[in-house]
């Protein structure tokens, strides 16, 4: 426990030893910091946001903005207001990506014994690793920048083949991963679980056998991203039987944390990787001045928004996740969801803001009112979607096209939503009816009925859409 706090503290004094030549270090004067208090004191915390007036800087050129130097890669991920997000990865910060991931497996030899799967051929589903440029910056999704770092030792057992992994469109990728993989000596997987299972369908419907059968020495399956949980039953059934997961967080801020043990709950968190990390009480993340507390003062069970400073120049970043303690020696967390709510059943990331805008958008352009709506997801054995629940005031004269028109909107706002559905990952959205105040009839049911209680417009699970299907048209 002392050695993850002493570790931070370490990396906390060499992040300001770097930064203070910078732009943001010497307009928040870190020559003159010495410690967490000071530090605390002198940066606030920001989303992207509010950083993307260092970020646009870059874009322009400019060099020694967050970070020294301009960052190597920009990890384009989804905003929420924001649109594309453009993360800085820097010289010094692509070894937490590559390495964390290496440790990942390396715990897990070192506590199953098993090695024998790094001598067969591993799968990597990743994004495409062909990537284009943001001011002369190589730009593209945190999977295809890793997929040119993988080592060399795992690199020639390393499938699909890169012209594969450059191939958009999922479908077409997902055949000829298929097509390279049927017939050798699979041993490891990673990947988010959808898109696991999808490979696996593919590969029982093309051969009629469980997957262990295919391959008897697969070992292992790596995943992070989104919940393991609803997916698990699913994968164990295609596989044939359980087999070791080892779970990541992975994101393109930063490696945060992976597991290290099969036999205890939580994901070790990664402090001394060059991120010194803070928690604020996720109950406090939207006030002026919430607690904001370092490593050393956290506690089993709270709720945690977590907070990162890192060696690319992010700092007091708020990256929208929450987390929680489950052990502190060593420092375990479990991810417990994101700061507001939100679907990400399949890694699309949708947010409040973006099914809002979408479906209102739509009522304004065919003079349609809405009572109220929530969103919840729906895996299905074959395609998969997500269900809108809308109690119309005024309802569309078609209802399919309003769909349409829905779906249109939120893939313009949300690019990993665009890309699912364009790689036929996810089906266009559904909405289903709700009767004349149904909602409200909900609402009374599980005892919540006014005061300051709120449907949630969504959800990343169907607990309330399983209790709203009575009051369903």
């Amino acid at each position: 426990m002392l050695t993850a706090v002493e570790d931070q503290e370490k990396i906390l004094k060499e992040l300001l030893k770097a930064g203070k030549s910078t732009d943001f270090g010497k307009e928040h004067r870190f020559a003159e910091i010495s410690t967490y208090e000071a530090f605390r004191e002198a940066v606030p915390i920001r989303d992207y946001e509010q950083f993307k007036g260092y970020i646009e800087r870059i874009k322009e050129g400019k060099h020694n903005v967050l970070w020294k130097g301009k960052p190597i890669y920009f990890a384009k991920t989804s905003g929420t207001t924001s649109g594309v997000k453009y993360i800085p990865i820097s010289k010094d910060s692509i070894s937490n990506h590559i390495n964390s991931a290496r440790n990942a497996l390396l715990c897990f030899i070192a506590e199953s014994g098993n090695s024998r799967f790094t001598t067969g051929k591993m799968i990597f589903l990743s994004g495409s690793p062909a990537l284009e440029r943001i001011a002369g910056i190589p730009t593209g999704r945190l999977s295809g920048i890793v997929n040119h770092h993988i080592p060399s030792y795992l690199r020639n057992n390393q499938l699909p083949s890169y012209e594969t992994n450059c191939i958009e469109d999922w479908e077409t990728k997902l055949e000829k991963i298929v097509e390279e993989t049927i017939n050798q000596d699979m041993t490891l997987l990673s990947g988010i679980p959808p898109w696991m299972q999808m490979y696996f369908d593919r590969l029982i419907e093309k051969k009629g056998k469980k997957i262990t059968d295919l391959f008897p020495h697969l070992s292992v399956l790596v995943h992070g991203g989104v919940n393991f949980e609803p997916y698990k039953a699913k994968l164990f059934d295609s596989l044939g039987k359980s087999i070791p997961t080892i779970e990541t967080f992975p994101a393109s801020e930063g490696f945060m944390a992976f597991q290290d043990s099969q036999d205890t709950e939580g994901l070790l968190l990664n402090t001394d990787s060059g991120i010194y990390f803070e928690f604020i009480p996720a109950g406090e993340i939207f006030k002026e001045n919430p607690a904001r507390v370092s490593l050393k003062d956290v506690k089993l069970g709270e709720n945690y928004a977590l907070i990162i400073n890192n060696n690319a120049g992010l700092w007091g970043y708020n990256i929208g996740d929450t987390v929680k303690f489950v052990s502190l020696d060593p420092y375990r967390i479990v991810v417990t969801g994101r700061i507001k709510h939100f679907i990400s059943a399949f890694g699309e990331h949708v947010i409040g803001e973006e099914v809002e805008y979408s479906l209102l958008k739509a009522a304004e352009e065919e003079q349609v009112r809405i009572t109220e709506f929530t969103v919840a997801p729906v895996i299905g054995e074959g395609r998969s979607y997500h269900e809108w629940f809308v109690e119309f005031e005024r309802p569309p004269a078609d209802l399919g096209q309003f769909a349409k028109r829905v779906d249109n909107h939120l893939r313009k706002k949300n690019i990993y939503y665009d890309d699912l559905i364009s790689g036929n990952i996810l089906s266009s959205l559904h909405i289903r009816p709700v009767k004349k105040h149904g909602f409200i009839d909900y609402m009374k049911s599980i005892g919540k009925l006014g005061g300051q209680n709120k449907v949630p417009r969504l959800s990343n699970d169907r607990k309330v859409a399983d209790l709203l299907e009575k009051f369903a048209e």
